[in-house]
């Protein structure tokens, strides 16, 4: 973790030095800007390793910076909210963050969410096994498909209809888990285990978000809704 960057973007100045303070002491490089538009030109010229943005920040907020971040990279993105409750924290995930962290914070909780968020990205293209039915049909030993949806689970790269589908780490490894498990139905707190590494409860939220943006992408109907238990991948 020693040369990981971390672009900060926070307004209150009392956060964002003593925020700053902390990483530094974990090892990690910091590049602090107390605005949206300033954290854009920092991103841009900088090219760091996660981005932990602010919600509310003048100039451009958190969220917009987030689009426009995504819009470029797929850079991890942690949003940092005072209210767990905020309807920003959804329009953030929404955006393209990968997870939230709610103020205020301890700096242990958030170097743990830092690297929790770093070393699953670091390890997308792992193939876990799941305890599903063997219903995809195998291409390749490594290719699985759905219907019109193929998962290359070695060169990490989705298909649908024979075009190249983008998706983040983050997405990549929701589909993974749902195509390693074909049919079964995984719930919100299993997927916070296996996808964002949490070891603690977490906020299902971020499960239900990162769905919807799969399914935009891969399409509405592949991945179905069992309300009361959670999500499974239809073959």
């Amino acid at each position: 973790m020693a040369d990981t960057h971390v672009l900060f973007v926070e307004d209150d100045d009392v956060i964002r030095e003593a925020t700053q303070l902390a990483l530094e002491r974990d090892g990690f490089v910091v590049t602090a800007m107390p605005d949206g538009l300033a954290g854009l030109e920092a991103f841009r010229a900088n090219r760091p390793d996660i981005a932990l943005l602010d919600v509310m920040v003048p100039g451009l907020d958190g969220v917009s910076l987030c689009r426009r971040i995504r819009d470029e990279s797929t850079v991890p993105v942690i949003m940092l909210s005072a209210r767990a409750d905020s309807i920003d924290v959804v329009l953030g995930l929404e955006a393209g963050a990968d997870d939230y962290v709610t103020k205020p914070f301890d700096g242990a909780v958030l170097v743990a969410r830092i690297r929790a968020v770093l070393r699953r990205f670091g390890h997308a293209g792992q193939n876990r096994t799941g305890g599903g039915p063997a219903e995809a049909e195998i291409l390749e030993e490594t290719v699985l498909r759905f219907g019109d949806l193929e998962v290359d689970t070695e060169g990490m790269e989705v298909r649908k209809g024979g075009e190249t589908v983008a998706l983040t780490p983050t997405e990549m490894r929701l589909l993974l888990e749902f195509s390693n498990a074909p049919g079964t139905v995984l719930s919100r707190d299993r997927l916070l285990e296996r996808v964002w590494d949490y070891g603690w409860g977490g906020d299902t939220r971020v499960v239900d978000v990162h769905v919807q943006r799969l399914r935009g992408k891969i399409g509405q109907d592949r991945i179905e809704t069992v309300r009361g238990f959670g999500y499974k991948l239809r073959g």
